[in-house]
Order: structure tokens, then sequence, then C-alpha cells
């Protein structure tokens, strides 16, 4: 009886450990013919439904790329880099880059030349990371298979391929079939996600409202309004016009975003934010633009361009009506022109549809006034007179697109890695930029354009102590602070000339030499040990538990926990002084001593890196694969917390604390 209970225990212990074990991404491979020579390796991963899967493009000090390894690269060519299906783009805030990852469905392609007719098969690795709320750090050997050269020359369909079928599971059968083929089908173009959309129209509908309280826009609205309800025969005909100019003006922004998409196309957008010169080139753009704001030059379009409209305008019409609205864009340029190119900047970086989304919203704000005022004329006595205040509006829109051109420098430094404008040269242009600002709106400093003013409006003071806090929030960013309001702008913590900003201590108490064997510092300046044996033999030595951080130096949800969990005052007091930290990376790609190697008995899987065997001991110990996880052990490597032995990535700092009490409450008893 006992040994039934026995066998049926183990059989629950394995199948529950086993459902811990994550394998979110199966891989399907097939060969393609092309030639009699050359052949396309299609690699297939279907992603489980919620998890993402990083592209081989994925700009470096972001998440973990693809990284394809072709074994014994004898009897064959490799024929240019892997080709991939469109991705989705989304920028990292915890890592200061861009993120490409694939959802759902991958297709890799490398196109092969034999060289070897008697080659038989091919045997690529690919190495991968797949994220939910935890990463799951992976590789898998997929093998083609190559028909014999001479045999195929004779076979009655040219067009024949071979398919192969490769489970997640290491110790599984392949399954070889002949289908019919003769190209790669790309999974086909995802739509950008409805948010990311929603947020470029939101923001471009905030700038066409900037646009229209500059001096260029704000003075034709009460203008064109009174043409069109005084010079039309009836109020409905006056209404109506006023309704096609709006929808005029829609139409010439959007026409314009449809222009860009179409020049660059959708893929090569996509790619513009993380490309240097392209960088380097809005930088440049985006000065200019500011330079003209803050009054220095007029940034117009020719007068004969305004002039030829004009005269078509005079056709009347809706087609005169049109032609008013393109004077109105060429006219108004000057103020328009820098957050137009701004917009689509930013919106072109983003691929696919965006430019056109972002045309629709800039207009949209454009374009109401016009169309409302019109329906409602009574309103138009509720418009404050033009002034001064105007291009007060302007000149603040200068020191914004000031702002936010370093942003793009900062993008051009980091993918170079030149470390050339780092997190505290970038603050210090900021806080300089907005200091500025804040400055000039309480009247101390004069720009070309401005009006002499004996006083300042209580709406101007109400911004300037709005800007004056936000420079003041940034301050202490230079000597370590997070800054977590506008962390998706500076460059990340890690990439400055002090991770703990200017003046902090890189050393633990006083002097780097007393940290302890294996020792380092890691975030947040807590003490870290990278390796388990030495973190382990320190606890016993201070007679304190050990925290487990098996984590990646590319898993996204890992710094998140350390930015906004760890980094809370009562995480963190536990963690400098109640606990050893030992953070095991999974992704350490650094090899092992040959001596160390071994292969798992676990997965079957080579041990060959510092990661692989963190990855292992988590498989073989905790039966999970995902990062991050944390477990608090006793002196002998014991869970202290028995209920819940493991947690992973939970933004709930309470929650959080409270398991690190209970198994600290557990290590005293």
């Amino acid at each position: 009886m006992k040994k039934i209970v026995f066998i049926l225990f183990a059989i629950f212990t394995i199948a529950t450990s086993s459902a811990q074990m994550k394998n979110p991404v199966k891989w399907t491979t097939k060969t393609e013919k092309i030639s009699d020579t050359e052949f396309n390796l299609v690699m297939n991963a279907t992603i489980e439904k919620g998890w993402h899967m990083y592209s081989q493009f994925t700009p470096e000090n972001g998440p973990l790329a693809i990284v394809l390894t072709f074994k014994n690269q004898k009897g064959y060519q490799l024929i240019g880099k892997a080709k991939e299906n469109p991705y989705k783009k989304h920028f990292n805030a915890d890592f200061g880059v861009d993120e490409y990852y694939f959802e759902d469905k991958a297709t890799l392609t490398q196109k092969v030349k034999i060289t070897n007719p008697k080659i038989g098969k091919i045997v690529v690795n690919v190495d991968f990371q797949a994220c939910l709320t935890q990463c799951v750090n992976d590789n898998k050997d997929l093998t083609f298979e190559i028909p014999v050269l001479e045999n195929v020359a004779t076979a009655a369909n040219p067009t024949d391929t071979v398919t192969t079928a490769v489970t997640t599971a290491d110790t599984a059968k392949t399954e070889t079939k002949a289908v019919a083929s003769t190209e790669v089908k790309a999974a086909p173009v995802k739509k950008e996600e409805k948010k990311g959309l929603l947020m470029i129209f939101g923001f471009a509908f905030l700038g066409g409202l900037a646009a229209l309280l500059t001096p260029c826009v704000f003075p034709m609205i009460p203008m064109t309004v009174s043409f069109f309800t005084k010079q039309s025969k009836t109020p409905a005909q006056g209404k109506r016009n006023a309704i096609i100019y709006g929808l005029s003006i829609i139409g010439i922004y959007v026409i314009l975003g449809l222009v860009i998409n179409a020049i660059f196309g959708a893929r090569a957008l996509n790619a513009l934010s993380t490309n240097v010169w392209f960088n380097v080139l809005f930088f440049i753009l985006l000065i200019v633009f500011a330079v003209s704001f803050l009054g220095a030059f007029e940034i117009m379009l020719p007068n004969s361009w305004a002039n030829k409209v004009d005269r078509q305008a005079d056709r009347g019409g809706i087609i005169g009506i049109f032609f008013m609205a393109l004077a109105l864009a060429i006219v108004s340029f000057s103020c328009t022109g820098p957050i137009v190119g701004t917009l689509l900047v930013e919106s072109a970086s983003k691929g696919g549809i965006a430019p056109i989304i972002g045309m629709l919203g800039f207009s949209s704000a454009i374009a109401l006034p016009f169309m409302l005022f019109a329906l409602f004329p009574a309103w138009m006595n509720s418009l404050p007179k033009s002034g001064g205040w105007l291009n007060t509006v302007k000149v603040s829109l200068g020191f914004l697109e000031l702002a936010f051109a370093f942003k793009f420098l900062s993008n051009a430094d980091l993918v170079l890695q030149l470390h050339w404008f780092e997190r505290e040269t970038f603050l210090a242009i900021w806080i300089a930029v907005f200091g500025t600002w804040g400055i000039y709106l309480i009247g101390k400093i004069t720009l070309p354009h401005d009006s002499p003013i004996t006083h300042i409006s209580v709406g101007r003071l109400m911004l300037a102590l709005l800007v004056f806090s936000f420079t003041f929030y940034m301050i202490p960013g230079l000597w370590g602070a997070p800054l977590k309001l506008i962390n998706a702008f500076p460059p990340p913590m890690t990439y400055s000339e002090s991770p703990n900003g200017v003046g902090g201590s890189t050393k633990s108490s006083g002097n780097e030499e007393q940290l302890p064997e294996g020792a380092e510092i890691g975030p947040h300046n807590l003490i870290v040990f990278t390796d388990y044996d030495k973190g382990l033999a320190y606890a016993k030595t201070v007679h304190k538990p050990v925290l487990l951080d098996f984590t990646g130096h590319a898993c996204v949800n890992c710094r998140k926990m350390e930015n906004n969990v760890w980094s809370d005052q009562r995480v963190l007091n536990i963690l400098k002084n109640d606990v050893v930290v030992i953070s095991l990376f999974a992704d350490d790609k650094r090899p092992l001593p040959k001596d160390q190697q071994f292969v798992s008995k676990v997965t079957g899987s080579e041990i060959e890196t510092i990661g692989d065997k963190w990855t292992e001991f988590m498989i073989t110990k905790y039966k999970t694969n995902t990062q991050p996880l944390y477990v608090l052990v006793d002196l002998e490597g014991n869970s202290l917390n028995t209920e819940t032995p493991t947690t992973s990535y939970d933004p709930d700092v309470a929650l959080y604390e409270n398991w690190l009490k209970k198994g600290l409450a557990n290590f005293k008893k």
C-alpha cells in the first residue's frame, strides 16, 4: 500500500512540476527548393496567446534577440541574413530602446547554397527569448532534411519540398513528408495595436490644438468664419461651406500622411527610430524648428505657391473652398510646419499607418473650430482677442521642440554605444531648457517677436510654476533618482557616467575593497552575488537568509521589478539589511570552462554557458524556466516560504514585502 501511495505521489509531483515548465514557442521547419543547388530553410514559430518573442533585429541593450547558429557549416553556404516576417515595435522605457517582437506567429527564412550534393541535413540552433509576465530563454536545434541532389534532378515534380515538424520536447521524433510549394509565404503584416494608434491620434490632436493658438492660425478663425457666414447667400449655405472647408483641411493633411507612407513604405518607416543617421537628421530638423519658433527666422513656403492657390480659390464652389483650405495650410506653414514635421517624424518612426493617423488627429483639431464657429456663430464672442500671448504660445512650443530634439540625439548615441550623450548630460540639458522656459514665462527673458509686458497673466504664471516644478523634479536625477514620470525619455540608469548619479558612490560602504569575494554593486547600490556557491558561503558567515534572484540581462519584467518594487524603501531596507541577494542570470552567454560543461539529464540540452547552468538549476530545483523568479532560502538552500516557495513578476509592492517578511520570520524560527 505504501508503495502505491509513493508511486502515485511521485506521478503527481512529476505532473505538477512539468506543468510549471514553460514552452510558449513551438517550432516547425520546412525546406523549400529554389534551384538545383539553392534552398530556403524556413523556420515557423507558433507563439502561445499573450506571449511574444523578440526579433533577431532587436537593438542592443534591449531584450534578448533571436540568434541563429548554423552547426557544422560544411557542404553549404549561407546567402545573406535570415529574413523575417514583419514584427511589431514598442518603446521599452526600462531599457531605453525600442523592442521588436512577434505575437502568435513568426517566420524566419534563410537562403542557402549547397556545395556538397550529399550533405543530407542542416542543423540550426535557434536561441530566443519569449515573455509574458515572465520571460523564458530557450534554444532549439532545428533539423532541415536536404535531398540528394542527383535524385532531385530526376524528380517528377521539381517544386517538391521537404517539411520537418519539430516539437518542443528535446527527445521528440521528427516526421518528414513531401509537400508542394514554390515560395515562402511570410505572415501577413499586422496592424498597429489600437492603443498605440489612439495615442498617436491623441498626441497629434493636442499638437493641432497647440497650432491653433499660434499667431499664424488663431487670427484666421474669425476672419474665415465671418467670410462664410456673411458672403454666403443663406446661413445654411454658409454653414455647409464652412464644413466643406474643415473637411478640406483634414483631407489635405491626411493626403500628406499618405504621401509620407507611400514614399518610405511601412516597413522602412518601422526601422527609422533605430537608424543612427535618421535620428541625427531628426535632431537637426527639430533644432531648426525650435530656433524658428523662438523667433530667429521664419520657415515659409514660396510666396508664388500662395499666390497660385489664391487664384484657384477665386473659382468658387467646392473646388474654390478646397483651395482656400490649401491657402491656409501654406500661409500658416511658419507656425504649423514645425509641429507637423515633428508629428510626422514621431509617427513615421512607428511605422504602418501611423503617419496617416497622426495627420488625421492634427487636422481634426485645426478644422474643428472653423466648423463649430460657423455652426454656432454666437460662440465667436467667447474667443479671446489676439495679442502678445499668441507669440508666448509659439515660443513655448519652441522650448518643447528643443527638448524633444535631444531625445533623437540620445537614440543615436544609444544605438552606437558611444557614451557621448549619457543620462547626466541629457538631464542637464533638459534642466537648462525647461529652467530657461520658466524664466521666460515670468518675463525675465524676452525674445525678438515678444510684445512689451507690464505684468503677466494668471494663466502664464500657472504655466511657469508647472514648468519650474518639472525642472526641480529632474534635478535629483543627476544624483541617481529614477525619475519614474519621464523614464521613457532619458537614457537608462545603467547608461551613465555613474549608475548612482553625479557624486554618487559606486561602493557599498565607503570602499570597493570591502565588497565580499564574488560580490558586486547591483541595482539601488545593493551588494549582489552572481555566483550561487560564493553567495551562500557569505550568507553563512553573516547568518542571513538568501534571496535567489533568477533574472536576465535582457529580461524586461526583471527590470520592472527592480525599478518599481525593489526601489520601494520598505523592500529595499529588507534587501540591504536582512538578506543576501544572489542574482543568477539565465541569459549569460559567457562559456563555462570545458570541464564544467555537461549534458542535462532533465532536458538533454548541452550546458555550455553560465546562463545554461543557472537555467538548469532553476529547472531541476524549482521546476520552472521563467524569469524573474524569486526564492527565499535558508543556509542549506531550502525554501523558507512553505505556502508560496517562489514568487515571480508582480508589481504589488505590499505583496512582495509580505512574502519577504514571512520567509524572514520562518528563518528566525
